[in-house]
């Protein structure tokens, strides 16, 4: 599932930079690893454990922004039966990881990917995951590989999923692949995700499932100010989003016929945390009539306009309820379904930048085999939801603070400066301390009065502090 996207260039040195560089240091953001970890992984580099399947005859493709290295996924697309056959090559890091080792204690302590605006912190060394692990064009590798039957409406006729040895042809990225789509030059296995793609978003529509195409907002520094735009994500984003979307769906199914598995799950929005996103809906602009309903209100959205960009940021805090669910032995959860994707839905896609993703792939490869999970598994999967949400929750922390960050570099020019906004968020303790939404630029901040803020309503604001190096961006009423 999504999360925000900002991206922030220049000099390290840079005051914005080095605000960020501080916020790791203050986290606790371990720079390197250890060299036991590192020693560890060069072995591994050096001899994984290689399935006996074969698959590098299918020409599979990788699909990723330009400078990305850790690529997970790699797929095939063809025609089969009247519909469609998707081959998914996911990265086999088991294959390197050795249960109990170095790699693996050091794995469980990081357990995600960091990403910083100006930089990520790997869960693994990037001799692995942007190496010996990564599924990098004209390199074998090991992988697990889903093989997905479609029918021509992209509803699943049948799932397989087993290690193999593959070979990506080519690195592609989601500008290139649209282009060669669009001039109807894409070649049928590259062509064929748009059909797959959108055959797969019809579905999700129809079983009221969402999907958060969020914008990369990008900070740009033009003498010695900063400036927001957003890149929006195009059709190409959404297709490829949807083959992995069918991964973990798969992925989840497969785990509860099994009777054990993880999966990823999330309840229903509270009601507050709707208000609230209906309040930001209010100050940016956008109408959202009471009869419609969140689902259809996202799918009109143009990421291309700012104000539309700047909710769909937004409306990535629906997901902050979402956590990991462990069951076994047949005794299925209370709650199995991920509210966003209205199914039960497993992370499986991401596991050179997310813990849990091994597990989900060694627990499928024992149901398609009509095996028992391996004992390592068995053995850390109680424990895993806690170190998952642990792990969630220092990245969101580094978002939230990165996005301070940011805001007060983007507003560090103009404190004293009065803009329109609207107040979508008031604390319950203190009535006079809340959140307010500007209109332009499209930011958040606090906002402290001496009277009781007016909830939901239109207000004028002075822009009192911003400060990327000390300070959080606050705004009082005019």
């Amino acid at each position: 599932m999504p999360r925000r996207h900002i991206r922030v260039t220049g000099a390290p040195e840079a005051p914005l930079r080095a605000a960020l560089a501080a916020l790791r240091v203050e986290l606790g953001v371990p720079e390197t690893f250890s060299a036991d970890v590192l020693t560890e992984a060069e072995r591994a580099a050096k001899a994984p454990v290689l399935p006996s399947c074969d698959a590098t005859d299918i020409p599979f493709f990788t699909l990723d922004p330009p400078t990305s290295m850790d690529l997970d996924q790699a797929m095939h697309l063809s025609r089969h039966g009247g519909g469609y056959r998707v081959r998914y090559a996911i990265a086999d890091v088991a294959a390197f990881v050795v249960p109990g080792g170095a790699l693996d204690a050091e794995a469980h302590r990081r357990v995600t990917t960091l990403y910083f605006p100006d930089e990520r912190v790997p869960l693994h060394p990037t001799l692995l995951s942007e190496g010996a692990a990564s599924l990098l064009p004209g390199r074998t590798r090991p992988a697990v590989v889903w093989t997905v039957d479609l029918d021509v409406d992209g509803r699943t006729r049948a799932v397989d999923v087993r290690r193999a040895l593959v070979r990506s042809r080519a690195k592609l990225d989601y500008a290139g692949v649209q282009k060669q789509i669009d001039t109807g030059t894409a070649e049928e296995p590259v062509a064929l995700l748009e059909q797959v793609g959108e055959a797969r978003e019809r579905r999700e529509a129809e079983r009221g499932g969402i999907s958060l195409n969020v914008p990369e907002q990008e900070i740009v520094e033009v003498d010695h100010t900063y400036r927001l735009t957003y890149r929006a994500t195009l059709p190409a984003d959404r297709w490829n989003a949807q083959v992995s979307l069918l991964a973990g769906l798969a992925a989840a199914e497969l785990m509860l016929a099994h009777g054990t598995g993880v999966l990823r799950t999330l309840p229903a929005a509270p009601d507050g945390a709707v208000a609230r996103l209906r309040r930001t809906a209010v100050a940016l602009h956008i109408d959202w009539p009471h009869h419609v309903s969140y689902a259809a209100l996202i799918r009109s959205l143009d990421p291309h306009r700012p104000e539309h960009a700047a909710f769909l940021q937004e409306c990535t805090t629906l997901l902050r309820g979402a956590g990991y669910t462990v069951f076994r032995d047949g005794a299925l959860p209370t709650i199995t379904t991920h509210a966003a994707v209205a199914a039960p839905y497993a992370h499986c896609t991401a596991p050179l930048r997310r813990l849990a993703d091994r597990y989900a792939a060694e627990i499928c490869l024992a149901a398609a085999a009509g095996q028992t999970p391996p004992g390592w598994v068995l053995a850390g999967l109680d424990a895993l939801p806690k170190q998952m949400a642990d792990g969630s929750r220092r990245a969101g922390t580094v978002e939230r603070e990165s996005v301070d960050i940011v805001e007060a570099a983007l507003l560090k020019d103009r404190v004293g400066e009065v803009f329109d906004g609207c107040v979508v968020e008031v604390e319950r303790r203190q009535p006079t301390h809340g959140t307010v939404q500007l209109v332009s630029p499209a930011v958040i901040g606090h906002i402290r009065a001496t009277d009781p803020l007016p909830l939901g309503e239109r207000l004028r604001v002075r822009l009192a502090q911003a400060d990327p190096g000390t300070t959080k961006i606050l705004f009082e009423p005019v």
